[in-house]
């Protein structure tokens, strides 16, 4: 049987993503416009959007569905 390799996480997920977005958006900025700089801005927002969905996870105000 195949075992997974796994390892701990040292940055939270809204760190990752959050550097995820500024190489994007930087790797973006330097390429002239086209097919692949809006890729990259597509995948960067998906990512701001998935900070804001994981920050909604997490706040206090959240409860369970009844």
């Amino acid at each position: 049987m195949l075992r997974r390799r796994r390892f701990k996480q040292i940055r939270t997920l809204n760190e990752r993503l959050e550097d995820e977005v500024k190489r994007l958006r930087d790797e973006a900025r330097g390429l002239p416009p086209g097919r692949r700089r809006e890729m990259l801005l597509r995948k960067a927002r998906q990512d701001e959007m998935a900070m804001q969905i994981d920050a909604w996870l997490h706040s206090p105000g959240l409860r369970a569905p009844t």
